[in-house]
Parts: structure tokens; sequence; C-alpha cells
């Protein structure tokens, strides 16, 4: 059985702290490091005997003889507690500085977090602390090509000053400089691959209930991969981001579009490997920046001078490199860096963030929530389109019309896995609809939920109401079920006329299929027909388990690419476009929003069409109402129904749009 990684690091400072006391025998045991000790913690790799041994039993006296107790002495201060011994650093100077480095509670990059710090620690500790970037004072060819990935960042929507790569200079780094630069790179890397796998937004920002579960790397798995990789070192991390048709045609989308914005008379240029050239040095590639730049072949000579050497790099040379730095987003020092070369090397797509690169970057953020693999068959629900899609063997098999929550109780973002269906479903009226609408009609008649089909079970001095199956019920005919903690699930409805809207945001948080017997045949067994489907219908409540799991996927694209190139759009339903672009510093504003006063609970419902949602005002998502578990809408107002069945038939119908996206 294999050891944790964690547990590898803990058990080699005891091994390295035992070495230690092998020298002197009558030392105390040398207590493990917190930070070591913290990383075994989870994994049981400490042993019982490196934890703070509890006192020694005093040795009894002879059976014959009672122990007497002694008289009581003055007490003296304890003794003070002596600080636990650090780590041996390495033998090495080099690995020692890493060591050191890592020790040093100085943030290594800002956004790194703890857990990634100590997961990096815990990967340098595994390799004696010796560096994997930078071997004798050069960075590695797989530093190199991590680095070019770093500097190309915005091709996939990211920001390339997010990932510094720090600089190695020309003269003789220490140590310590060695072992920042090493750090600092893996940082980078780390923190790479973590914002292409969807992990540089606090989603709960953006909306509760956007949950999907992010599949982040483990950072010391990162940088096993990416430094082993050699020369592939790039193209392994651009691996990260989503690989999905649909992700590659907004980046290609975003490629041509800045290709068209961008200005003519700024190309690239291919300079070769060199050294790293700070102001005052001479290179055989300055030539080279000053014909990309537009600058004079060499500085003019003057009456106390005379002509520059034309590969020089002065000042005005790495003037021309520190604003090409900070029109591409890279540390703006006017050094010559290996970064910086990799962006020379590459079509200026620094651009301003017009209205459509930023829907574009936006929606390439989505696909990042999504799992790097869908499955080979999977349902996708678009929720600001109203479409649902079945794929099979990667190709879809059918798609057909939804209906979504209302802009006051948004379907959820999330994945789940379909487990089963359930044909003739009854349903549990929740809570909050009983209290609002039965428990008033109740104490008004007796039979007003038996005239209406319901059944209601007075337990232990509680309500309950259940709806039975049958055509009126509010799941229609069949739900399908992936069990997940929102507690929605895609169902049939007996109201399938306002699947004729253009805009069909109207329930409460589930998703209803247009023609949910089609859906079956496309999501259920072989046996299970449509047909005999239809044959069970009225013969009570019957379950039916799928073979395989089937994934759902609960998405939220605004903006999307079709086969044939076309740019296709959707009304952003909840609000998420504008939260999405100030939390990825695409337009100003504050992710402090301001609360919208609760609406009086006797106020007049207007029957009108869904208001625009706005992202500061939005009012606040709550879950599914009809569900079995999900709780209505608390601040909704009591509506009676003009017949009750359906769960959304107490609210108003909203008004046609003039038109739907497609």
């Amino acid at each position: 059985m294999g050891v944790s990684r964690s547990a590898a690091v803990a058990l080699s400072a005891l091994l390295a702290g035992a070495s230690a006391q092998a020298q002197t025998p009558d030392a105390a045991p040398a207590p493990v490091p917190q930070v070591l000790r913290n990383a075994a913690a989870d994994s049981g790799a400490i042993p019982a005997e490196t934890k703070a041994p509890a006192a020694a039993p005093e040795s009894p006296g002879p059976a014959a003889v009672p122990a007497v107790p002694a008289a009581p002495e003055p007490s003296a201060p304890p003794p003070a507690a002596e600080a636990p011994a650090p780590p041996p650093l390495p033998s090495d100077p080099q690995s020692a500085a890493v060591a050191q480095r890592l020790a040093d509670p100085s943030p290594l990059l800002a956004r790194l977090t703890t857990k990634e710090r100590e997961a990096i620690q815990a990967f340098y500790a595994l390799g004696a602390f010796k560096p994997v970037w930078i071997v004798d004072g050069a960075f590695t060819p797989a530093a190199k090509s991590a680095a070019a990935r770093l500097a190309a960042a915005g091709e996939d929507g990211l920001s390339a000053s997010a990932y510094p790569v720090p600089v190695l200079g020309t003269q003789g780094a220490t140590e310590a400089q060695v072992a920042d630069a090493e750090l600092q790179l893996s940082a980078a890397i780390v923190l790479y691959a973590r914002d292409a796998r969807g992990g540089r937004l606090n989603l709960a920002s953006i909306a509760k209930l956007i949950t999907p579960t992010l599949d982040i790397p483990a950072p010391d798995a990162v940088l096993g991969r990416i430094a082993s990789a050699g020369p592939s070192a790039g193209a392994l991390l651009q691996g990260y981001n989503p690989s999905q048709p649909g992700y590659l045609a907004l980046k290609a989308r975003l490629a041509a579009l800045r290709g068209h914005n961008h200005a003519p008379g700024a190309p690239s240029v291919q300079l070769p490997p060199g050294p790293v050239l700070k102001p005052g040095m001479t290179d055989p590639r300055v030539p080279m920046l000053r014909a990309r730049f537009g600058l004079e072949t060499r500085t003019a000579g003057t009456l106390d001078a005379g002509p520059g050497n034309p590969e020089a790099y002065d000042a005005g040379v790495a003037a021309a490199v520190t604003s090409f730095q900070r029109g591409r987003g890279l540390p703006a020092t006017g050094t010559l860096t290996a970064q910086t070369v990799a962006a020379l090397g590459r079509p200026d797509t620094a651009t301003r963030t017009d209205e459509g690169e930023a829907a574009l970057l936006v929606n390439m953020e989505r696909w990042r929530w999504l799992p790097s693999d869908l499955g080979r068959d999977y349902v996708l629900v678009n929720v600001p389109e109203f479409r649902l899609r079945v794929v099979r063997d990667g190709r879809q098999r059918d798609e057909a019309r939804v209906i979504v929550g209302k802009v006051e109780s948004p379907t959820p973002i999330f994945s789940g896995m379909m487990e089963y269906a359930v044909v003739n479903p009854s349903w549990n009226v929740p809570p909050s609809i009983l209290k609002n609408e039965f428990l008033p009609g109740l104490a008004r008649d007796p039979n007003y939920a038996a005239r209406r089909g319901y059944e209601v079970v007075y337990r232990n001095g509680n309500v309950s109401v259940r709806q039975p199956p049958g055509e009126r019920n509010a799941l229609g005919f069949i739900k399908f079920m992936f069990p997940n903690n929102h507690a929605v699930y895609l169902h049939d409805t007996p109201n399938r006329t306002l699947f004729g809207a253009s805009q069909r945001a109207l329930s409460h948080g589930c998703v209803r299929v247009e023609d949910p017997f089609r859906f079956a045949d496309a999501v259920l067994p072989e046996a299970w027909s449509s047909e005999r489907l239809k044959k069970l219908i009225g013969k009570g409540e019957r379950q039916i388990r799928l073979s395989e799991k089937l994934p759902v996927h609960l998405a939220y694209f605004t903006t999307s690419v079709d086969e044939t190139g076309t740019v296709r759009t959707a009304p952003d339903l909840y609000g998420y476009d504008a939260r999405m672009k100030i939390a990825l510093g695409l337009s100003p504003g504050s992710l402090l929003v301001a609360k919208a006063p609760a609406a009086k609970a006797n106020a007049k419902v207007k029957p009108a069409t869904a208001p625009k949602p706005v992202a500061e005002t939005r009012p606040r998502p709550v879950r599914e109402a009809h569900s079995d578990l999900g709780p209505a809408p608390r601040n909704a107002a009591p509506r009676p129904p003009a017949d009750f069945g359906e769960p959304d038939l107490w609210t108003p119908r909203p008004a046609r749009t003039s038109s739907g996206w497609w």
C-alpha cells in the first residue's frame, strides 16, 4: 500500500531527526517540526512516540510497605519550556537556501494560499530541497517552456501579469536569490494550474447557487508533472485549461477578435536564446529589438561622443521594452527577460477589453466550472438558452426545450449524476406553500385540500400535504433524479403550453422538459422505451434505475459559438455576467451589493414580464419550491391559485418577449 506524500515528508523529517540523535544518545527525542506535523496529521503519519510523552508513572514501592505521603514542599517555579529545535538544514548550500526561504513566512506570491504553500514545501522536502527549475545558475528547458506558457496566459483568457516569471541576472546569483527565483516560479505555475481549472474566482460572491465541484489539481502533483516534462512543460501546463469544443471555439473567437482589433505595424520577432539584458549591456540581439520597435540602428554621435554601439542595450531600447511589457500585462521593468522574449515572438493581442471580448472571457471562465471530462454520455442544460441536449458517444443525440427557474428562484449551476427516474411521481407540498396556501384554506374549509385532490396527513401535531400521481400532478408523469444538495431535478409538467413562450424562466428552480418520454428514450436503458413507459401511467409510482449513472451538467452560457462559427447569445437571466465582469476586472464596480427591500406581504402583484436582472439589486437566490425538500421563496407573497396543481400556477404567467435568441 502506498504512502501519502504528506506522510512521507513527515517520516523523512523524523528520520533526519533520528540520525541527529544518534550522535548524542542522551539527548531528548527531537520534536517533529510543526509544519511537517500539520502536513502529516490527517494521514496519521506521525508515530505515537513523536507525540508529547505522558508523565511516567512512579515505580510502586514494596507491597508490604504502604506508601507514606511526604510533607508538601514549597512549590518551585516550573522550568521554562524549551523551544522545539528546527529541523536540520541540508548540507548542500543551495538546498539549505531553498529550505530557509520556505521557512520564511513572507509570501511567495500574493494569491498563494496557505495549503498551496504547504504543498509546495512538501514537494521540495521530498526532493531534499534541491531546485528543479534552476540548475548551474540557469533555467532548465522545462522552466523556459513553462515560462513561455505563463507569458501566453492571455490566449486562454487569463492574465499573464498574474503569473510573474522571476529574472536571473547575468551575474552570479547568490543561493538566496536562486532560492527565491526557484520558489516564485513554482508558485506561478501552481497558480496558473489552479486558475486554469476555475479556482481564481470566489463563486459564492457571484451567486450562492453556483456550486460546481471544481477539479483543482494538487500543487505538488502539478510541480512534479511540469518539472519532469522538459521542453513539453508549457504544453502540459496549458493542458489544465478546458479542452471541450465549446471552450476551444470561444478561444478561437477571442484570438480572431483580438487579431481584428490589432493595429498594424507591430510584427512579432523571434529572438535567439541569450542572457537577460539590462541597460548598459551589449548583445547581438539588440539590433533586432531596435528594428521591432522602430528605433534608430544606433544612437547618434555628438561633439563629445561618437555614435553608439548598435548592440548596446541603452536607455532608449529599455524604454521601448518597458512600454511593450506594460501593454502585454508583464512586469514593466525594462529588462529583457525570458518571458518578454516569449511575448515578443507572438502577435500583439493586448487590445482593449470591449463588450464582445468581455463576453467571451466570462463564458470561457464558465467552462472551467465543468468537469475536465464531461463524460462519453451526458446531459447538458444551458439555463439562459432554455435548452437541454443529450450527448451519446460524444455526439449530440437529442435536444429539447426546457423551463428553468425564475429570477427570484434561479436554477442552480452544478453537475450531478442521474441515478433513476420515477414514473407516476407524487408531489409533497413544501412547507412554505403549505403555510401560505393550505393551512389558511383548511382553517376556512376542512375539505379544502380534498376537493383539489390532495391528501392531508396529521401526525404528532404536524400537517403534511401530498399530491398523488395523476394528470394534474405538479411533476407530470415522470421525473428524473440526480441527487444533489439543492433538491432539484428534471421533470414533466401538466402545463405544456408554457413551452411555446420564448422566455421560459418560470419555475422555482427545477428544470421541466418539454417531451419527457422522448427524453426518457435518450437517457433510460433501452428496455424502457417510451411506449413501455406510457403503459405504466396510472398504475402507481414506479422507480426505474439507470444501468450506469449519467452526468447531468446545469450550465450558464450566455455566449457560444455554433458549428458554423456563428456567435450565439442568450439573455443574462440572473445578472451573472455583470458580476463576473467585475470579479474578473473587466469592468469597474464592486460585488458588495445592496439588497433590494423586501416586498410587503400585502403588496399587489401585477402580471407583468419579469424585470431585466440587474447585478447590483438582484433578489437573493432561493431554492426550488416545488421539490420534495426545497423551500419556497421566503419573500413570496401569498397568491391564491386559480386551479391548484402545477407549483407555479399561483404566480402570474409572464408576457411573451418579442423574440427568442434562437
